[in-house]
C-alpha cells in the first residue's frame, strides 16, 4: 500500500531537486510578468463608473446634448490687487488669444471675449468687453469695469465682486482617441502660463478645472510610484533584516517580493487592465502583503536552526509546519481582495483582481521558491540552546494572560464596544479636492479660488420645454427664473448660469438698454426673435450651443456651489429635483448630474456594495475556517478577532477623522483578510498543542505564544511599517486608505493577543468543568 503524499514529502523533494524546481519556477515567473509591457495608464475619470451607471449615461447625456465642459479653470491674481487697470486686462486679453491655442479646446471665456450687447440708438451691438486694450483710454477702462461688475454671467464667475481677480475658462473637447490627451493639455497650459508670466510679470495664477484634477491625480500616483514603492521597499527590507539578522534570508525574501509584484502586474498586462489611479497602488500593497508567509516560513525555520536541527530538516519541517496556517491566511486575504468586486467602481474591482494575483504568485513563490534560495544561501545561525530554554518575555506575557484571564476578557469586551460605538459618528464625506494634500499646487490652488472667487462644484440640469423653440415661451423662462431664483437662497451657492440671464439682457437692450425692460420678452415670438438676432451676432466658438440643444427645446441650467461634502451635495441635488417635481412641469423635470455628483453618488454605492461584499467574504472565510480548523467551536469563537478590529479600526476612525471617502470605503473588504492572518496561526498551534499533544488549554496558550507569538508580532510590524510608508502620500485617496489599514493590522495583532486567548481558555475551561461535572455525577449515579 502507497504511503499517502504529506508536505514533508513535497518538501524533501522541492530540496532535492532544487535546480530543475528553480528553473521552472523561474521561467514560469519571467513569463508571467512579461505582460507589463501591455500596461497601459488611462487616467480619463471615466475609468471610475460602469458603462451601464445611471449617473454617468446622464452626464454624458448632458454633455453630448449640449457641449463637453471638460476645462482648464485659470484665476488670474494681479499683485496690485485691480483687474480693471490697462497692464491687467492687456495681460488677459492676450492669455486669451494663446488660450485658444490649446491643445483640442473649443472655446474660451473671459473678460477679454466676454458677449456684452447694448444699444446705440436704433442700432444693437454684440462685441467682446475688454478687447483691443491698447486702444482703450481711462474712461474706456471705467465703462468695462462699470459693465462687468455688474453683470451676474461674470460676477461670481470669472471676476470677483471686488474687481480683485478674474479668471479665464478653456473648455476642451477630448477626442479620447490616446491616453495622454489630458497631460498633453495640462502640459501646454502649464507651459503657456509660464511664458507668459515672463512677458507680463506680476501676476499670480491659480489653476483647476476637470483637466487639471485629473492631471494632479496622474502626477501624484506616479510620484507615489516613484518615491513610496522605494521607501517600502527599504523599509519592509530593513524590517526583515533585523528580525532575521541575515542578509541572505533578506535577499531570499526579496526575490520572492520582486516576482510577486512582477507576476501580478505581468498578468494584469495579459488580461488587458489598465492602470488608474487605485490600480497604480497595487504593487504597493502586494509588496506588504507578500512578506507575511515569507516571516512565518522564516522565524521557523531560524527557531529550528538554533535548536541544532540541521538547515535542510528545518525548512522541511518549518514547511510541514506552516503550510495549513499559510494557505489558509493567502486564501481568506484572497476572498478579501475579491470582494472589492462588488465595488460600483471598476478601478476598486482591477485593484482587488491584481492584489489577489499577487496574493497567489506570493504564496506559491514563498512555498515552492524560498526554501530553494535559503537552502543554497550560505548564513550562519548560532546555536544556543539554553538561551531558548530561558523565558521570554512572550512567555511571560502569556502567563500574564492565562493569571488574569477574567480581567483581561471582560476589559477588553468593554474597550471594544467602547470605541468601537464612534464607529458610527463616521459620515460619507467625499470632497474630491480634499483627495490632495494641502501642499499640493492643485489643492492650494482649488481652496484659493474656492475662498476668493467661485465654487468648484456645480450641479446642472437639461431643463425641457416640451416643444421644439419652446425656450424662447416666457411661461417656460418664467420657471426657469423661479428654479434659480430658488437655488439662490440655497446655502453655499456662489452662482447661477441659465438662459434667463441672457434673455433679460438682449431684451434690454433691444429696448434701448432701457433697464425697465430688464426683464423676460413678454411674447414667445418677440423672444425667439430676439434670440436668433443675437446668436447671429455671435462670433464662432462663443456662440450658445454650450446652453441650448439643436432645436431649441432644451436649455441648460448651472448652479455653482462651495466646495461642500459629497452627503451635502446629494441632497441638495436631490432638494432641486424635487423643487422641479412639485412647481415645474413634467417635460421640464431633469435629474441633477455633473462630475462631482457622479463621484458623490459612487462612493455612496460603493460603501453599500462593499459592505454586502465584506459580508459574502465574512461568510465564506467562516467556511473555510470552520473547515480548515475542523472544529464549528473554533470556528466561530474566530469570528470575534476577525470582526472587532474593523470595529474598533472604524470607532477610532469615527473619533479622529470621521470622514469615509473613496479610499476609505474599500478598507472593509480588504482588511477582512488581512485580520485573519494572526488568528489562524494563534488557533492552528493552539488546537495542534490540545488534540495532538494534550495539553491544557492554559498550556496550548503558552505553546501558541511561544511557536508562533513572534513572528504574529514581525508580521504585523513589517505590514504595518509597509502601510505607514503609503501613509505619507500626498493623495489623501491612498494616505487614508493605508492610516486606516494600519490602524486595523495594529487593532488585531493586539486583539489576537489578548481577547483571542483569554476567550478560547475561558470556553474551553467551562467545557472541561462541565464534561468533569457531568462525569462525576454519572460516577456517583446508582446502578
Amino acid at each position: 500500500m502507497k504511503r499517502a503524499i504529506n508536505v514533508s514529502d513535497v518538501a524533501e523533494w522541492i530540496i532535492n531537486k532544487r535546480w530543475f524546481v528553480f528553473i521552472a519556477t523561474i521561467a514560469f515567473g519571467i513569463f508571467a510578468a512579461s505582460g507589463v509591457r501591455f500596461l497601459e495608464v488611462n487616467n480619463d475619470y471615466h475609468v471610475f463608473f460602469g458603462k451601464d451607471n445611471p449617473h454617468l449615461m446622464a452626464f454624458d447625456g448632458l454633455q453630448n446634448k449640449f457641449t463637453k465642459d471638460d476645462n482648464v479653470f485659470v484665476v488670474i491674481q494681479p499683485e496690485s490687487g485691480k483687474v480693471f487697470t490697462k497692464e491687467t486686462l492687456l495681460a488677459v486679453e492676450e492669455l486669451t488669444t494663446r488660450a485658444w491655442q490649446t491643445p483640442f479646446s473649443t472655446r474660451v471665456d473671459s473678460l477679454a471675449n466676454f458677449q456684452h450687447i447694448y444699444a446705440n440708438g436704433d442700432d444693437i451691438f454684440v462685441e467682446n468687453l475688454a478687447d483691443e486694450i491698447n486702444q482703450k483710454n481711462s474712461l474706456d477702462i471705467g465703462q468695462i469695469k462699470q459693465v462687468a461688475l455688474n453683470d451676474p454671467l461674470l460676477v461670481g464667475r470669472l471676476l470677483d465682486d471686488k474687481g480683485s481677480l478674474t479668471a479665464l475658462n478653456i473648455t476642451v473637447n477630448l477626442p479620447g482617441k490616446a491616453l495622454t490627451e489630458n497631460r498633453e493639455v495640462a502640459a501646454f497650459v502649464n507651459k503657456m502660463l509660464a511664458n507668459w508670466k515672463q512677458e507680463y510679470p506680476g501676476f499670480k495664477t491659480h489653476l483647476t478645472g476637470n483637466i487639471m484634477f485629473t492631471n494632479a491625480f496622474d502626477e501624484n500616483f506616479e510620484a507615489d510610484m516613484m518615491t513610496l514603492t522605494p521607501i517600502m521597499f527599504l523599509v519592509i527590507l530593513t524590517c526583515l533584516l533585523l528580525s532575521t539578522r541575515s542578509i541572505g534570508l533578506t535577499i531570499s525574501t526579496f526575490v520572492v517580493l520582486i516576482l510577486s509584484m512582477a507576476n501580478a502586474m505581468g498578468m494584469a498586462g495579459w488580461l488587458g487592465i489598465q492602470l488608474s489611479g487605485p490600480v497604480i497602488s497595487a504593487p504597493n500593497m502586494i509588496l506588504t502583503l507578500a512578506i507575511a508567509g515569507s516571516v512565518h516560513l522564516l522565524i521557523t525555520i531560524l527557531q529550528q536552526m538554533r535548536r541544532g536541527i540541521p538547515k535542510k530538516q528545518s525548512i522541511i519541517d518549518s514547511l510541514q509546519l506552516n503550510f495549513k496556517p499559510i494557505f489558509i491566511t493567502s486564501l481568506t486575504t484572497l476572498i478579501g481582495f475579491l470582494a472589492l468586486n462588488f465595488s460600483d467602481a471598476p478601478p476598486f474591482r482591477d485593484l482587488g483582481n491584481i492584489t489577489a494575483m499577487g496574493i497567489v504568485a506570493a504564496f506559491l513563490f514563498t512555498m515552492i521558491l524560498l526554501p530553494i534560495l535559503i537552502s543554497v544561501m550560505p548564513f550562519k545561525i548560532k546555536i544556543n540552546k539554553d538561551k531558548l530554554d530561558k523565558p521570554s518575555w512572550l512567555d511571560s506575557f502569556a502567563d500574564f494572560i492565562i493569571k488574569k484571564n477574567n480581567q483581561v476578557l471582560w476589559g477588553m469586551t468593554i474597550l471594544v464596544v467602547l470605541i468601537g460605538s464612534f464607529s458610527f459618528n463616521n459620515q460619507l464625506n467625499n470632497e474630491f479636492i480634499k483627495f490632495f494634500d494641502k501642499t499640493i499646487a492643485f489643492r492650494a490652488d482649488s481652496d484659493f479660488i474656492n475662498d476668493n472667487l467661485t465654487g468648484m462644484y456645480t450641479i446642472e440640469f437639461s431643463l425641457g420645454s416640451g416643444k421644439s423653440d419652446g425656450i424662447a415661451d416666457p411661461v417656460y423662462l418664467k420657471k426657469v427664473k423661479e428654479f434659480g431664483d430658488w437655488f439662490k437662497k440655497q446655502e453655499n451657492v456662489v452662482h447661477i448660469n441659465s438662459l434667463v440671464e441672457v434673455m433679460k439682457r438682449i431684451n434690454k437692450s433691444m429696448h434701448g438698454d432701457d433697464f425697465e425692460y430688464y426683464h423676460i420678452p413678454d411674447s414667445s415670438k418677440e423672444a425667439s426673435q430676439y434670440l436668433l438676432l443675437y446668436e447671429m451676432s455671435l462670433p464662432y466658438g462663443l456662440d450658445l450651443n454650450n446652453q441650448i440643444n439643436v432645436d431649441k427645446s432644451e436649455s441648460r441650467f448651472i448652479a455653482t456651489v462651495k466646495n461642500i461634502s459629497s452627503q451635502e451635495l446629494i441632497d441638495l441635488s436631490e432638494k432641486a429635483e424635487k423643487w422641479l417635481m412639485i412647481n415645474a412641469p413634467n417635460h421640464m423635470f431633469s435629474n441633477g448630474v455633473s462630475m462631482a455628483l457622479m463621484f458623490s453618488h459612487m462612493t455612496k454605492r460603493n460603501m453599500t456594495s462593499m459592505i454586502n461584499g465584506g459580508l459574502v467574504a465574512l461568510v465564506l472565510i467562516s467556511i473555510i475556517l470552520i473547515f480548515a480548523l475542523r472544529s464549528l467551536k473554533y470556528g466561530l469563537i474566530s469570528l470575534i478577532p476577525n470582526l472587532t478590529p474593523l470595529a474598533v479600526a472604524f470607532g477610532l476612525w469615527g473619533f479622529i477623522d470621521g470622514k469615509i471617502d473613496m479610499g476609505i470605503s474599500i478598507v472593509f473588504g480588504m482588511t477582512l483578510g488581512l485580520v485573519v492572518d494572526d488568528t489562524i496561526h494563534l488557533l492552528t498551534k493552539y488546537i495542534r498543542a490540545r488534540k495532538e499533544q494534550g495539553k491544557s488549554p492554559e498550556d496550548a496558550i503558552r505553546y501558541a505564544f511561544a511557536t508562533v507569538g513572534r513572528a504574529v508580532i514581525v508580521t504585523t510590524i513589517v505590514l504595518t511599517a509597509g502601510f505607514l510608508v503609503l501613509a505619507q502620500s500626498q493623495f489623501g485617496f491612498n494616505a487614508g486608505m493605508a492610516k486606516l489599514t494600519s490602524m486595523t493590522l495594529v487593532i488585531a495583532v493586539i486583539l489576537d493577543l489578548t481577547l483571542l486567548p483569554t476567550l478560547i481558555v475561558a470556553i474551553d475551561k467551562k467545557i472541561i468543568q462541565s464534561k468533569k461535572a457531568t462525569q462525576l455525577k454519572e460516577t456517583y449515579l446508582p446502578n
